[in-house]
């Protein structure tokens, strides 16, 4: 094989924005063969390719070797089976899946390891992320004691939840900002600081918008180390702030306007503490400003990083088994706060299921929809 002939299923607003950089070749040694979309109308303009509006056609059509699920959460985990299950590789947008329990599901169709399975978790080709990444793992800042993120700068209006029958409903997504807007930083922050042992979470149901999902966040993590954490999101702030912090031993980095700072101790907060003789003694430090430029390659690194494994065995930037850590991470802070209790991980997916159903099964809420003017989605980002 000396291209890979990818297949896009969904394309609403991101797998238009996918189709764009595949047709005009962002992405090499690959060709977008094939779309597939339940609105005969979102086909019309990809005139002289495969159209499709049934995912199972698609997939065993014979005309992709590949495709990418960009549709509403909830499919993901169908889609992603079948694709699987008939030897197709697989690129699927973020969440993987809307609860644990279907991410389970999605990974046990993933038996042939020579199918590459990645998820689009973009943000993990931000320089940013990628620098603390390697100060962490390289002990750089010792052992982890805090975490601090603030992402409250996903500001969204009412008529963007008014954009889709199936946006901010417990039927349609599962959730909200937790499963639509945070799986990128609620990856990266497993990512870098690993899965923690126990969550509260304290949401806001339809906080700021008339929804029935949660639009306003806050999280208390805590680690099999004792290092504590506070993830806190919505989608109802503005301007909203983007800062996160991780303290070690060694110092702390601060990510925060695009630029990154390395506050570092010369010795270790736990060897001064230890062998100071004056009780307001401190480490001395080194206030370092590391250069980080853009913002990475984002969606097009993650698809070209895909199309390379696929050709020549190229480790992937983001292995879509990762992806189910995140889904727990955002179903634990959701069920911690419904059931207004500390969670402990990992979480019994089961469970979540049937809380998720229920859900499901008492929602009363009547979701206004209202046809909406195309968006450029690169001002989402």
């Amino acid at each position: 094989m000396s291209e890979v002939r990818i297949g896009i299923i969904g394309l609403g607003g991101m797998g238009q924005n996918h189709a764009g950089k595949l047709t005009g070749g962002e992405i090499k040694r690959c060709r977008l063969t094939a779309v597939c979309d339940v609105n005969e109308g979102s086909l019309a303009k990809f005139d002289g390719l495969k159209r499709f509006t049934d995912s199972h056609e698609m997939i065993t059509s014979g005309e992709v070797d590949a495709v990418l699920i960009a549709t509403p959460q909830y499919f993901h985990t169908e889609a992603g089976i079948d694709a699987l299950e008939n030897g197709l590789h697989v690129l699927v947008e973020k969440p993987i899946s809307v609860h644990k329990s279907d991410a389970e599901r999605l990974m046990a169709a993933h038996r042939n390891k020579d199918q590459v399975f990645a998820a689009m978790f973009n943000q993990r080709t931000n320089p940013c992320y990628r620098k603390i990444k390697q100060l962490i793992d390289g002990g750089e800042l010792g052992e982890i004691a805090r975490v601090n993120w603030i992402v409250t700068d996903w500001y969204r209006t009412d008529a963007y939840y008014a954009g889709g029958g199936w946006r901010a409903t417990w039927k349609g997504e599962g959730g909200g900002v937790l499963l639509n807007q945070c799986p990128h930083q609620l990856d990266l922050l497993q990512w870098l600081c690993g899965m923690p042992a126990k969550v509260h979470g304290f949401c806001g149901l339809g906080r700021w918008h008339d929804i029935e999902v949660e639009d306003q966040v806050t999280a208390y993590l805590e680690y099999d180390n004792g290092a504590g954490g506070v993830f806190v999101t919505t989608t109802g702030e503005a301007p909203g702030t983007n800062r996160l912090e991780i303290a070690g031993e060694m110092g702390k980095v601060v990510v925060e306007g695009g630029k990154l700072a390395f506050i570092r101790n010369e010795k270790s907060a736990i060897e001064c503490s230890r062998t100071a003789v004056l009780g307001f003694a401190r480490p001395e430090v080194w206030n370092i400003d590391i250069p980080v430029e853009g913002s990475g390659g984002q969606h097009a690194e993650i698809m070209q990083n895909f199309v390379d494994a696929v050709l020549d065995g190229t480790p992937l930037i983001a292995p879509a088994e990762e992806g189910i850590k995140s889904v727990e991470l955002a179903n634990a802070i959701l069920y911690s706060s419904l059931k207004s209790k500390t969670v402990e991980l990992p979480l019994d997916g089961a469970e979540y299921e049937t809380e998720l159903q229920r859900l499901i099964a008492e929602s009363r809420h009547e979701k206004k929809v209202v046809e909406k003017p195309d968006e450029d989605m690169n001002k989402s980002f």
